[in-house]
C-alpha cells in the first residue's frame, strides 16, 4: 500500500503513531536546518517536517521537493508547536524518516489551492490540474452525492432507469442541434438529444408537480438538511405582470405595479406615447444620492435592458414627496402613487415606460438588481414555486407563423382545446417549470398522446402533413398503437447543483465543461478532422467568406 492513512485524517490521538502518507506537495517552506511541506490529497493538508538534525539524507531529499511532486513519506506522528486551528490536522506533524518521489512535476501554471491565481481560461486549459482544488472537488463530491440521492429517491418511486439513445433525429425545434454525419449512411446525419426526460404515464399535470416536488424535497433535507414545505403555484401571465420574468425570484417582494392609466394625459411626452408604465418600490432607498440614481438609469439604458430612461419617486422618511418629473403632477397625483405601491416613508419608487412585453422584462431586471444592491437575494435562502400555464404557441412577426413555446408535442389545457380553432394564441399549455430563487431548474409538460391532436398542433405551426411526417413519422406510427397518456419534465441537474454549492456559474459544477464559445480548451475540441476521414464521411467543407 503506498499510504496506511489519508491527509486528511491524522489527529492528535495519532501521536507517536508510524504512519505511511502519499499525495501531492502543495506548499514548502525551506527553513534552512528543517523544511516544511503541506501534503494535499483529496481528503485533507498534512504538515511534514524534514530536520537535517535527525536524517541528513531524508531532509536533503526533502530540499529537492517542489509544488505538485508526489511524494510518498513515512514517519512518526508529533503534536505541532505551532499549531493551524484553519484545518482538521493542525494539530499534529509527521516526522518524516523516509521518503520516496513517486513522481516530479513542472511548476504549476497556477496555485493548486483554495484560491487560485489563475484565471478562468488558464485553470480549463489545464483543467486536470484545477480538479485537484479542493473547491472544485469538493463540488464534484456534491454533485455525486446528489446524482446518488436522486437516483435513490427515483428508485424508491419505481422509476425504471434506461439510457436512452445519444444519437437521435434532428427536429424543426431543435435548430440549432449540434449534428453528426452517419459514415455507414453517407449525406444524413444524426442530432445530439437536448436534455433526458423524466417521465411517466397515466398522469396528469399534478402528479407530476407532486412527484417532483417530493424529489426537491428529499434532496434538500439529504443534502443540505433544509426542510422545504411550500410549493407555491403562479400562472404565467402572473409571473410576467408581477416579476417580469417567468422565472420570478419570491425571495422578496418589490413586485411590478402599472401605473399606465394613471399617469398618461398629463402633459408627459414620454409616458403619454408609452403603451406601458410601471415600475417597483424599492424599501428604504429614498436617501439615494443624485449619482446613485443616475448610475441606476445608465444601468437601465443599457442593451442588455433596453429602457430609455427612468423615472423615480422619494417617499421622504419627513413624509414629503419628491419626483423627477413633479412639473408634470400634482402632489395629490404623486401620492396616489404612493398608493398604488404601498409606499412608506423611506421608500423609493422607480418606474419605466415604452412597450409593455419589453418594459415587463426591463422592470423584472431592475427589480434583481435592486434586489442585489440591498442584499436581498441571500444564497442560503431557498424558495421555490412551479410556474404554470405557459402559452402553447408564440407569433414570429417575420416568418407569419405560429411556434411552439416548448416543442410540438406538449398538449394544450384540455379547457382551451376549442381555442385551438378560434384563437389558437390564447391556448394554454399543460407545462410546467420549477423555479428557484429565480433559476430554472425543471421544465416539462403533459405530451400529446392522441393522434388527431397532434396533426392539429402541426397544422397549426405549419406543417404540412407531408411535412409532418417526414419529420415524425416515428412517433405518429406510435400513435396506432394505444399511446398511453404520458408527461415528463427535464430537469437542470448542473443548476440545481450549482445552486447548491452557492456558485453562480455551473462550470464548476461539470468535470469537463465547455466555454462559453463551446470549446473544450483542454482538449482543443472541437478541432479539423484530416481529409482523409472527410472523404469517409462523404463531406467537403465550404469557406466562410468574410463580407
Amino acid at each position: 500500500m503506498y499510504r496506511t492513512h489519508t491527509c486528511g485524517e491524522i489527529r492528535i490521538n495519532h501521536q507517536g503513531s508510524a504512519v505511511t502518507l502519499a499525495g501531492w506537495v502543495q506548499r514548502v517552506r525551506n527553513l534552512g536546518g528543517m523544511t516544511f511541506i503541506d501534503l494535499r490529497d483529496r481528503y485533507g493538508i498534512t504538515q511534514l517536517v524534514f530536520d537535517e538534525t535527525t536524517d541528513q539524507a531524508v531532509a536533503a531529499l526533502g530540499k529537492q521537493l517542489g509544488r505538485e511532486y508526489v511524494i510518498q513519506a513515512s514517519g512518526t506522528v508529533r503534536e505541532r508547536s505551532s499549531k493551524n486551528k484553519n484545518i482538521p490536522t493542525g494539530e499534529v506533524e509527521l516526522a518524516v524518516s523516509a521518503l520516496t518521489i513517486l513522481n516530479s512535476s513542472e511548476t504549476p501554471p497556477f496555485t493548486i489551492e483554495d484560491e487560485s491565481d489563475g484565471g478562468d481560461e488558464i485553470r480549463m486549459k489545464y483543467r486536470y490540474l484545477d480538479l485537484r482544488r479542493a473547491p472544485v472537488r469538493d463540488t464534484l463530491i456534491l454533485r455525486s452525492k446528489m446524482a446518488h440521492a436522486t437516483r435513490s429517491y427515483l428508485n424508491s418511486q419505481d422509476f425504471i432507469e434506461t439510457e436512452t439513445p445519444v444519437l437521435i433525429k434532428s427536429t424543426p425545434e431543435g435548430a440549432r442541434d449540434f449534428v453528426v454525419p452517419s459514415r455507414m449512411n453517407p449525406g444524413e446525419f444524426y442530432a445530439l438529444p437536448q436534455s433526458p426526460d423524466c417521465e411517466m404515464s397515466f398522469v396528469e399535470q399534478e402528479d407530476i408537480l407532486n412527484m417532483f416536488e417530493g424529489l426537491t424535497k428529499y434532496l434538500f433535507k439529504e443534502i443540505k438538511g433544509i426542510t422545504i414545505t411550500e410549493f407555491p403555484r403562479m400562472s404565467y401571465s402572473e409571473a410576467m405582470e408581477s416579476y417580469g420574468s417567468d422565472k420570478p425570484d419570491i425571495r422578496f417582494g418589490m413586485k411590478i405595479k402599472d401605473l399606465t392609466s394613471m399617469v398618461k394625459g398629463k402633459g408627459f411626452s414620454v409616458f403619454d406615447d408609452a403603451e406601458f408604465i410601471g415600475g417597483i418600490c424599492a424599501e428604504g432607498c429614498s436617501e439615494y444620492t443624485r449619482k446613485q440614481l443616475d448610475a441606476l438609469t445608465e444601468w437601465v439604458k443599457r442593451p442588455q435592458v433596453g429602457a430609455k430612461g427612468m423615472v423615480y419617486l422619494k417617499y421622504n422618511t419627513d413624509g414629503t414627496i419628491k419626483s423627477s418629473v413633479d412639473k408634470f403632477y400634482s402632489a395629490e397625483e404623486l401620492a396616489q402613487w404612493v398608493e398604488v405601491f404601498g409606499a412608506k416613508p423611506g421608500d423609493l419608487v422607480l418606474l419605466l415606460s415604452g412597450v409593455k412585453e419589453k418594459m415587463l422584462k426591463a422592470i423584472g431586471d431592475m427589480r434583481l438588481e435592486m434586489a442585489n444592491q440591498l442584499g436581498l437575494r441571500d444564497k442560503n435562502v431557498f424558495q421555490p414555486l412551479w410556474v404554470v400555464d405557459f402559452p402553447l404557441l408564440e407569433w414570429d412577426e417575420d416568418t407569419a407563423r405560429f411556434y411552439a413555446m416548448h416543442h410540438p408535442f406538449t398538449s394544450p389545457k384540455p379547457e382551451d382545446f376549442p381555442l385551438l380553432e378560434t384563437n389558437p394564441k390564447a391556448v394554454r399549455a399543460n407545462a410546467y417549470d420549477l423555479v428557484i430563487n429565480g433559476v430554472e431548474i425543471g421544465g416539462g409538460s403533459v405530451r400529446i398522446h392522441d393522434k388527431a391532436l397532434q396533426a392539429k398542433m402541426f397544422g397549426l405551426l405549419g406543417f404540412t402533413p407531408e411535412q409532418a411526417e417526414y419529420q415524425f413519422g416515428f412517433l405518429m406510427n406510435a400513435f396506432k398503437f394505444g399511446a398511453p397518456p404520458h408527461a415528463g419534465i427535464a430537469f437542470g441537474f448542473d443548476r440545481l447543483t450549482s445552486m447548491f454549492a452557492g456558485l453562480e456559474s455551473i462550470r464548476d459544477t461539470i468535470a469537463f465543461p465547455k466555454n462559453n464559445s463551446g470549446r473544450d480548451v483542454m482538449m482543443d475540441s472541437p478541432s479539423t478532422i484530416s481529409d482523409v476521414q472527410l472523404e469517409e464521411l462523404n463531406l467537403i467543407l465550404k469557406a466562410k467568406t468574410q463580407k
